[in-house]
């Protein structure tokens, strides 16, 4: 079994795509205003309408309802990545910060309040776990 996808309910899925396109620099796939996707080189951020959740079941996701998990992106450069969305994007969590589990991360929060983090590996344990990705 391999993780693939996250996908996000939301009420305004242009607004979290447009969202999502500014802060990973990826460009959504639209199907219609139902639906978007955007693919990275190990998973993809999907994005679906209110309307889209009767075909699971009735009632079983609400939009902006978040708040356990976050969204993370691997990047080369958190700081510039800090510096290009700083003005741009409206909630802030924190600035870059070094954990003590070895990433340099800045955690926002995205237009339906859900969380997401953007990281750098820095120290040399944290390199290593994540050596897969940054090839």
């Amino acid at each position: 079994m391999n993780f693939v996808s996250v996908r996000i309910i939301t009420d305004d899925v242009a607004r979290l795509a447009d969202f999502y396109e500014l802060v990973t620099g990826a460009t959504a796939v639209r199907t219609g205003d139902v639906f978007a996707e955007l693919t990275t080189s190990f998973a993809t951020l999907a994005i679906g309408s209110t309307r889209t959740v009767p075909a699971f079941a009735p009632g079983a996701a609400e939009p902006a309802q978040n708040r356990s998990a976050i969204i993370e992106f691997l990047t080369p450069d958190v700081d510039a990545d800090y510096a290009r969305l700083k003005d741009v994007v409206d909630s802030w969590v924190n600035e870059p910060t070094v954990m003590p589990w070895g990433n340099r991360s800045l955690l926002l929060r995205d237009p339906d309040g859900n969380l997401v983090n953007l990281f750098t590996p820095a120290t040399p344990e944290a390199v290593a776990k994540f050596a897969r990705f940054l090839a």
